[in-house]
Protein backbone atom coordinates (compact mmCIF):
# COMPACT_ATOMS: atom_id res chain seq x y z
CA UNK A 1 0.00 0.00 0.00
CA UNK A 2 1.18 3.58 -0.46
CA UNK A 3 2.63 4.50 2.96
CA UNK A 4 4.81 7.57 3.19
CA UNK A 5 7.16 8.88 5.87
CA UNK A 6 7.44 12.63 6.41
CA UNK A 7 9.80 14.47 8.79
CA UNK A 8 10.82 11.12 10.25
CA UNK A 9 7.26 10.03 11.11
CA UNK A 10 5.82 6.99 9.43
CA UNK A 11 2.36 5.37 9.74
CA UNK A 12 1.73 2.64 12.33
CA UNK A 13 -0.65 -0.20 11.41
CA UNK A 14 -1.57 -2.87 13.93
CA UNK A 15 -1.05 -6.40 12.56
CA UNK A 16 -4.73 -7.17 13.23
CA UNK A 17 -5.91 -4.24 11.09
CA UNK A 18 -6.58 -4.35 7.36
CA UNK A 19 -5.59 -1.41 5.15
CA UNK A 20 -6.39 -1.81 1.46
CA UNK A 21 -3.41 -1.46 -0.91
CA UNK A 22 -5.14 1.46 -2.65
CA UNK A 23 -5.52 3.53 0.52
CA UNK A 24 -2.88 6.23 1.16
CA UNK A 25 -1.31 6.83 4.58
CA UNK A 26 1.11 9.70 5.17
CA UNK A 27 3.15 10.50 8.27
CA UNK A 28 1.65 10.52 11.77
CA UNK A 29 -1.12 7.96 11.26
CA UNK A 30 -2.06 5.32 13.84
CA UNK A 31 -4.36 2.44 12.83
CA UNK A 32 -5.44 0.23 15.72
CA UNK A 33 -6.38 -3.44 15.92
CA UNK A 34 -9.39 -4.80 14.01
CA UNK A 35 -9.69 -1.61 11.95
CA UNK A 36 -10.72 -1.67 8.31
CA UNK A 37 -9.49 0.98 5.86
CA UNK A 38 -11.11 0.77 2.43
CA UNK A 39 -9.78 1.50 -1.07
CA UNK A 40 -9.09 5.17 -1.91
CA UNK A 41 -9.21 6.34 1.70
CA UNK A 42 -6.68 9.09 2.44
CA UNK A 43 -5.20 9.42 5.94
CA UNK A 44 -2.87 12.39 5.77
CA UNK A 45 -0.88 12.96 8.95
CA UNK A 46 1.41 15.67 7.59
CA UNK A 47 0.11 18.42 9.92
CA UNK A 48 -1.72 16.70 12.81
CA UNK A 49 -2.05 13.13 14.08
CA UNK A 50 -4.62 10.80 12.50
CA UNK A 51 -5.96 8.02 14.75
CA UNK A 52 -8.29 5.09 14.10
CA UNK A 53 -8.94 3.33 17.40
CA UNK A 54 -9.68 -0.40 17.75
CA UNK A 55 -12.49 -1.84 15.65
CA UNK A 56 -13.26 1.33 13.70
CA UNK A 57 -13.71 1.46 9.94
CA UNK A 58 -13.02 4.11 7.30
CA UNK A 59 -14.80 3.37 4.06
CA UNK A 60 -14.08 4.05 0.39
CA UNK A 61 -13.07 7.58 -0.59
CA UNK A 62 -12.93 8.96 2.97
CA UNK A 63 -10.47 11.69 3.93
CA UNK A 64 -8.92 12.25 7.36
CA UNK A 65 -6.74 15.35 7.75
CA UNK A 66 -6.18 18.13 10.25
CA UNK A 67 -4.61 21.50 10.87
CA UNK A 68 -1.15 21.73 12.49
CA UNK A 69 -0.96 20.30 15.97
CA UNK A 70 -4.56 18.98 16.01
CA UNK A 71 -5.53 15.31 16.20
CA UNK A 72 -8.26 13.80 14.04
CA UNK A 73 -9.62 10.77 15.88
CA UNK A 74 -12.17 8.02 15.33
CA UNK A 75 -12.68 6.31 18.66
CA UNK A 76 -13.26 2.60 19.24
CA UNK A 77 -15.90 0.99 16.99
CA UNK A 78 -16.46 4.24 15.06
CA UNK A 79 -18.08 3.75 11.66
CA UNK A 80 -17.27 6.22 8.85
CA UNK A 81 -19.39 5.93 5.70
CA UNK A 82 -18.24 6.20 2.10
CA UNK A 83 -16.85 9.57 1.04
CA UNK A 84 -16.95 11.27 4.45
CA UNK A 85 -14.43 13.99 5.31
CA UNK A 86 -13.07 14.33 8.86
CA UNK A 87 -10.94 17.39 9.61
CA UNK A 88 -9.38 18.02 13.05
CA UNK A 89 -12.40 16.49 14.77
CA UNK A 90 -13.22 13.65 17.16
CA UNK A 91 -15.76 10.94 16.42
CA UNK A 92 -16.81 9.24 19.65
CA UNK A 93 -16.91 5.59 20.55
CA UNK A 94 -19.51 3.58 18.60
CA UNK A 95 -20.61 6.65 16.60
CA UNK A 96 -21.64 6.58 12.95
CA UNK A 97 -20.83 9.18 10.29
CA UNK A 98 -22.98 8.83 7.18
CA UNK A 99 -21.89 8.83 3.56
CA UNK A 100 -20.47 12.11 2.23
CA UNK A 101 -20.82 13.89 5.57
CA UNK A 102 -18.26 16.56 6.51
CA UNK A 103 -17.07 17.03 10.11
CA UNK A 104 -15.12 20.25 10.64
CA UNK A 105 -12.39 21.51 12.99
CA UNK A 106 -12.85 20.91 16.73
CA UNK A 107 -16.25 19.30 16.30
CA UNK A 108 -16.96 16.38 18.63
CA UNK A 109 -19.40 13.61 17.74
CA UNK A 110 -20.66 12.07 20.98
CA UNK A 111 -20.63 8.39 21.87
CA UNK A 112 -23.11 6.33 19.81
CA UNK A 113 -24.32 9.44 17.96
CA UNK A 114 -25.26 9.38 14.25
CA UNK A 115 -24.35 11.99 11.64
CA UNK A 116 -26.73 11.70 8.69
CA UNK A 117 -25.51 11.24 5.13
CA UNK A 118 -24.41 14.51 3.49
CA UNK A 119 -24.59 16.45 6.77
CA UNK A 120 -22.21 19.37 7.38
CA UNK A 121 -21.09 19.52 11.01
CA UNK A 122 -19.76 23.04 11.67
CA UNK A 123 -16.46 23.75 13.37
CA UNK A 124 -16.72 23.40 17.13
CA UNK A 125 -20.13 21.69 17.19
CA UNK A 126 -20.68 19.29 20.10
CA UNK A 127 -23.05 16.50 19.09
CA UNK A 128 -24.67 14.91 22.14
CA UNK A 129 -24.23 11.18 22.78
CA UNK A 130 -26.97 8.95 21.32
CA UNK A 131 -28.46 11.70 19.13
CA UNK A 132 -28.99 12.07 15.38
CA UNK A 133 -27.80 15.20 13.59
CA UNK A 134 -28.68 16.05 9.99
CA UNK A 135 -28.65 18.95 7.55
CA UNK A 136 -26.39 21.65 6.14
CA UNK A 137 -25.46 22.93 8.64
CA UNK A 138 -26.21 19.95 10.87
CA UNK A 139 -28.75 20.32 13.67
CA UNK A 140 -29.75 17.90 16.40
CA UNK A 141 -32.85 16.07 15.19
CA UNK A 142 -33.69 13.65 18.03
CA UNK A 143 -32.44 11.04 20.46
CA UNK A 144 -31.65 7.60 19.07
CA UNK A 145 -33.41 4.43 20.16
CA UNK A 146 -31.69 1.34 21.51
CA UNK A 147 -32.79 -0.49 18.34
CA UNK A 148 -31.11 2.09 16.11
CA UNK A 149 -27.85 1.82 18.03
CA UNK A 150 -28.04 -1.99 17.88
CA UNK A 151 -28.56 -1.72 14.08
CA UNK A 152 -25.41 0.40 13.84
CA UNK A 153 -23.44 -2.07 15.97
CA UNK A 154 -24.46 -4.90 13.61
CA UNK A 155 -23.16 -2.87 10.65
CA UNK A 156 -19.85 -2.19 12.39
CA UNK A 157 -19.54 -5.87 13.32
CA UNK A 158 -19.69 -6.92 9.66
CA UNK A 159 -16.87 -4.48 8.88
CA UNK A 160 -14.83 -5.99 11.71
CA UNK A 161 -15.51 -9.40 10.17
CA UNK A 162 -14.49 -7.97 6.79
CA UNK A 163 -11.11 -7.11 8.30
CA UNK A 164 -10.57 -10.79 9.07
CA UNK A 165 -11.89 -11.90 5.67
CA UNK A 166 -9.51 -9.51 3.89
CA UNK A 167 -6.51 -10.58 5.96
CA UNK A 168 -7.15 -14.24 5.12
CA UNK A 169 -8.63 -14.28 1.60
CA UNK A 170 -8.39 -10.97 -0.29
CA UNK A 171 -5.83 -11.11 -3.09
CA UNK A 172 -5.32 -9.72 -6.57
CA UNK A 173 -6.67 -11.95 -9.34
CA UNK A 174 -7.36 -12.18 -13.04
CA UNK A 175 -11.08 -11.72 -13.75
CA UNK A 176 -13.13 -14.41 -15.45
CA UNK A 177 -14.41 -13.69 -18.94
CA UNK A 178 -17.90 -15.09 -18.24
CA UNK A 179 -20.00 -15.83 -15.19
CA UNK A 180 -19.80 -19.49 -14.20
CA UNK A 181 -23.10 -21.45 -13.99
CA UNK A 182 -24.65 -21.49 -10.53
CA UNK A 183 -22.35 -18.75 -9.26
CA UNK A 184 -22.76 -18.50 -5.49
CA UNK A 185 -23.61 -15.28 -3.68
CA UNK A 186 -22.05 -13.87 -0.53
CA UNK A 187 -24.46 -14.47 2.34
CA UNK A 188 -24.85 -12.64 5.65
CA UNK A 189 -27.40 -13.54 8.29
CA UNK A 190 -29.37 -10.89 10.15
CA UNK A 191 -27.90 -7.84 8.38
CA UNK A 192 -30.43 -5.20 7.33
CA UNK A 193 -30.16 -2.21 5.05
CA UNK A 194 -31.28 1.12 6.50
CA UNK A 195 -34.46 0.91 4.42
CA UNK A 196 -35.24 -2.60 5.68
CA UNK A 197 -34.50 -1.52 9.25
CA UNK A 198 -36.95 1.39 8.98
CA UNK A 199 -39.65 -0.99 7.70
CA UNK A 200 -39.10 -3.54 10.47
Amino acid sequence: MPCYEIDGLRPVIDPDAYVHPDAVLIGDVIVGPRCYVAPLASLRGDFGRIVLEAGSNLQDGCVMHGYPGADTVVEEDGHIGHGAVLHSCRVGRNALVGMNAVIMDNAVIGEAAFVAACAFVKAGMQVPARHLVAGMPAKVVRELSDDEIAWKEDGTRIYQQLTGRCLTSLRACTPLTAMEPGRRRLEFEGVMSLDDFKKS
